[in-house]
């Protein structure tokens, strides 16, 4: 084998490894931030601030008397306080004898805190991962705009045949006699859709410098790949967006359902797809998978599928939107992340869906090197919603996680007690086994899924 032939796989493996770590550092930074800055807030004396596991690489004392270090395994990070033993809040039992002896010394303690002061750190991390995505939500909601309403030509998208008649700025009022829905009815675009004759060139009536006119123009959703899904397919085969499929298994298409039509009738075979890339014809080959999709009104579906995203024969022209409304976008889309996240989890554990569905570090990475590769904007979403995801999973109620030293919070706030450090070593352990278990089932499904 000629060892040249293998730099560009390696780059490639280092470019998903860098992506991978840069996501979760950002998002592990602002969880134990959350949790760091709350306890300072509330008198909890925070002694390590580390990003990452293993040998300490860089770190520095600050005048607040905590350290602050990176270390050398970047696959997490933790805030050891005071009067904890390890990076799982565990209690020091030698501290906290000493602390006990100075009431001042033991309310700087973690353990020795209000439990007021020890549930809002603990609940500091996962509130933060969500603050942080919203935020991301919607800083990219305003720096991008909203889609106009009337919906209004942007730029149209490059296909292999080029109508002359749409133009950017054209204000859309009717396709084939069918006047548009309202902007925000997503089943009104679905059902609108389904009554437009499927047919090469389509009528468009536009408003265009004050006057309507009627135009021709291309398909309303051309078989357009705005995007690729990683880890799918279209992924492995090779389709890039920007590519348009004119051809499957030789007969040729020009509307996007009729892409899905092919694959859902396929039921898994392989299909031949001719591909025009930047004015060449390609010929590709890819097998449909079975894919669980979240539904609009709720639970999942599963379909063939060879993932690639469809768009419209133009990109919408855009306008600012609003600051309260960018928030009110961003606090929508976590939710969103939520909702579905949680859909999900029942509905493998109910066997409704297929466990292959939950993802592990390699897939994680994967995913990460694949959104990195499609742009900064695909990248900072793909955090922010990896954030969500975070934030979610840590509100579990399992022992040695935030969840789980928040149920012990409830019931001392109940029983008036904390539970006994012995039930509280043995649940601890517990989790950390079920965590543990659930890390090595995800990998299995990265790797044999």
């Amino acid at each position: 084998m000629d060892l040249f032939s293998l730099i560009p796989q390696f780059g490639g493996f280092l470019y998903i490894v860098a992506s991978f770590v840069i996501a979760l550092s950002v998002i592990v930074a602002v969880h134990e931030y959350g949790h760091y800055i709350v306890g300072r807030w509330s008198g909890i004396h925070a002694e390590v601030f580390s990003l990452g596991f293993g040998p300490v690489l860089w770190s520095r004392i600050d005048k607040h008397g905590t350290q602050w270090q990176v270390a050398l395994l970047p696959f997490g990070g933790y805030v050891k306080f005071l009067g904890d033993a390890n990076a799982a809040s565990g209690k020091d039992m030698d501290a906290m004898s000493f602390a006990e002896a100075d009431p001042v010394h033991l309310r700087r303690t973690m353990h020795g805190a209000p439990l007021w002061a020890r549930a809002a750190t603990v609940a500091a991390g996962p509130v933060f991962n969500f603050v942080m995505s919203a935020l991301v939500f919607a800083a990219l909601a305003f720096a991008y705009g909203k889609a106009r309403d009337p919906l209004t030509v942007g730029t149209l998208v490059e296909l292999p045949v080029m109508q002359e008649g749409l133009q950017s700025g054209d204000v859309l009022l009717e396709v084939e006699g069918q006047a548009l829905p309202a902007f925000d009815d997503r089943q009104g675009w679905s059902a609108w859709q389904e009554t437009l004759p499927v047919k090469p060139s389509l009528d468009y009536l536009v408003e265009r410098d004050g006057q309507s006119l009627l135009v021709a123009g291309p398909y309303f959703s051309p078989p357009f790949v705005q995007g690729v899904v990683p880890r799918s397919a279209a992924s492995d085969a090779g389709l890039q967006g920007g590519d348009v499929i004119t051809a499957v298994d030789g007969e040729a298409i020009f509307a996007f359902d009729q892409l899905k039509t092919k694959v859902e009738a396929a039921e898994g075979a392989v299909l031949a797809l001719t591909v025009w890339r930047q004015g060449q014809s390609l010929e590709l080959n890819l097998q449909p998978r079975r894919t669980d999709e979240p539904q609009a009104e709720g639970g999942f579906a599963t379909r063939w599928r060879i993932g690639v995203i469809g768009g419209r024969a133009f990109e919408a022209a855009t306008e600012t939107a609003g600051l309260g409304e960018s928030l009110l976008s961003g606090t929508g889309q976590v939710w969103s992340v939520i909702e579905t996240s949680i859909s999900g989890l029942a509905h493998i554990i109910t066997g409704a869906i297929s466990t292959c569905n939950l993802s592990g570090p390699i897939g994680i990475a994967e995913t990460s090197g694949a959104m990195a590769s499609q742009g900064a904007e695909s990248f900072i979403r793909f955090i922010a919603v990896l954030s969500t995801a975070v934030g979610l999973l840590n509100l579990f109620p399992v022992p040695a996680l935030d969840g789980g030293h928040l149920v012990f919070y409830a019931y001392e706030a109940v029983a008036g007690r904390p539970p006994s450090d012995g039930v509280i070593k043995v649940l601890m352990s517990l989790g950390i086994t079920i965590i543990l278990s659930l890390m090595v089932f995800a990998l299995a499904n990265d790797l044999f899924c």
